[in-house]
């Protein structure tokens, strides 16, 4: 099913996808006019001879041109995507061009105009025109008129749709929006005021008699998706407990661990059937996708971030843009609990999983903007880290996390303290910092964290 689902989202993302079914939706379309023709009497055409009244010349005239110009406008619209894509991976990342590519509008006005040139050429080899026998499709000729129409619509649309989604503020809401649509499904649970402590078991330390056998990986590439009701199966058969040894979204070499599964010394290593089946829950492919892998929508954002703070570009209202959209994404993090990485069955442990944290989420959206903004001192971006992490601070009282953004301040008001030159610049900034670390060392002896699943 893991790998079903891959497959299903590298059809979603590509370009021919949706045109492909849209042109054959065209010639479906096509065929049932011509049919339709020929079972209706002819008086009903002869009754709008304005309508239905154009001869097999005329048809065949008008359905060439529509095809004609539809292809030719495909054409431009397919050269203007491309200039899109190389626009926004210039400009802000190549890790956006996914966004791009999955955005059914571009895909669907691609198939639009093809479609229509499809639709044309089945209707063209219909036409009949002779001294014994003439047949005209009129329904699937008004047909044709109808969808050009349609196409015109379309391509107004496109160019208005185009020009807006190459905006960077469109591109990081749109991230953003769906990476908080995946945080609300991985993490479905709100969280409370008590605090919650997870532990990672190993049962190999308690029973030196079992030890764990790794599976290994089919494949080189970026682990997408996880099948955790097929690791829990296949644990609950063996009578056995099975542990991630990575993430969704790590990178793994072929040949290397992909699960483990524990085993006592007497029974020796597991099946190749159990080893196959561990395999099959998951799936790995060349690039990263936000399915199970919400911290690929933040990576996303920090690319664009640090592309936006890079010398060529120094284009430092994108990169505050990026901590905006940044800082909506782990405010609603903060509302959600993670679970245990521990699954139980009837009360016995048998998955060990791995998954993103809170410490994780956090540094990754903040640690290398704030070090590539303190290389310039750039006062806008680490203000814009100061109100971030004040945002943050009032939307969780959990303790381990209150930790981790007090963490995260010291660190911000150490690089402020050190990159900013000018004091007018520096002591604004600074004091409000020192204001955050205030509000969050009054907890840091409450809690002594040994994990980073909260």
């Amino acid at each position: 099913m893991a790998k079903l689902l891959s497959i299903w989202q590298s059809f979603r993302s590509s370009l021919w996808f949706v045109p492909g079914s849209l042109v054959l939706v065209a010639v479906l379309l096509a065929i049932g006019l011509i049919e339709a023709d020929t079972r209706i009497d002819n008086h009903v055409f002869d009754t709008w001879p304005r309508l239905f009244g154009a001869g097999a010349a005329g048809a065949r005239g008008l359905l060439v041109a529509v095809a004609s110009s539809m292809i030719t406008v495909a054409g431009v619209v397919f050269s203007i995507t491309l200039v899109a894509l190389s626009l926004a991976s210039s400009q802000y990342t190549s890790r956006v061009l996914r966004s791009f590519m999955n955005d059914r509008t571009n895909q669907t006005v691609l198939g639009v105009f093809v479609g229509i040139f499809a639709y044309c050429l089945v209707v063209l080899r219909t036409i009949r025109e002779g001294p014994d026998i003439e047949f005209v499709p009129s329904m699937a000729v008004l047909g044709g008129v109808v969808l050009a129409f349609i196409g015109i619509g379309y391509f107004i649309y496109f160019i208005h749709h185009i020009a807006t989604s190459i905006q960077a503020s469109h591109i990081l809401a749109r991230i953003a929006a769906e990476t908080v649509e995946r945080i609300d499904n991985l993490f479905p649970e709100s969280v409370g005021q008590e605090d919650e402590y997870y532990a990672d078991p190993d049962p190999s330390h308690t029973d030196p008699r079992r030890r764990w056998h790794a599976a290994p990986a089919s494949r080189t590439g970026y682990i997408q998706n996880v099948e955790a009701e097929s690791l829990l199966a296949i644990a609950r058969d063996q009578k056995t407990v099975v542990r991630m040894e990575h993430r969704v979204g790590d990178f793994i070499i072929k040949g290397m661990p992909l699960a483990s599964i524990l085993t006592a010394d007497d029974s020796g290593p597991p099946s190749q059937e159990a080893i196959n089946r561990l395999s099959a829950a998951y799936a790995i492919n060349a690039q990263r996708t936000t399915d199970q892998d919400a911290a690929y929508g933040i990576r996303q954002i920090v690319d664009v971030a640090l592309k936006a703070l890079s010398p060529g570009i120094n284009d430092t209202t994108t990169a505050v843009m990026s901590l905006d959209y940044l800082t909506a994404i782990l405010v609603r993090l903060c509302g959600r609990g993670i679970e245990s990485p521990c699954r139980y069955d009837d009360g016995e442990l048998r998955v060990i999983t791995r998954g993103a944290t809170f410490v994780s989420m956090v540094e990754l959206a903040f640690d290398q903007i704030r070090q590539n903004a303190g290389g310039g001192g750039n006062v806008a971006v680490l203000t814009r880290l100061v109100d971030a992490l004040h945002t943050l601070e009032g939307q969780t009282q959990r303790p381990n996390r209150r930790v981790v953004l007090l963490h995260q301040a010291r660190a911000l008001e150490e690089v402020i303290r050190r990159t900013i030159p000018a004091s007018l610049d520096r002591e604004p900034v600074q004091a409000r910092a020192m204001r955050l670390i205030e509000s969050l060392n009054a907890i840091e002896s409450a809690s002594d964290t040994t994990t980073d699943h909260y």
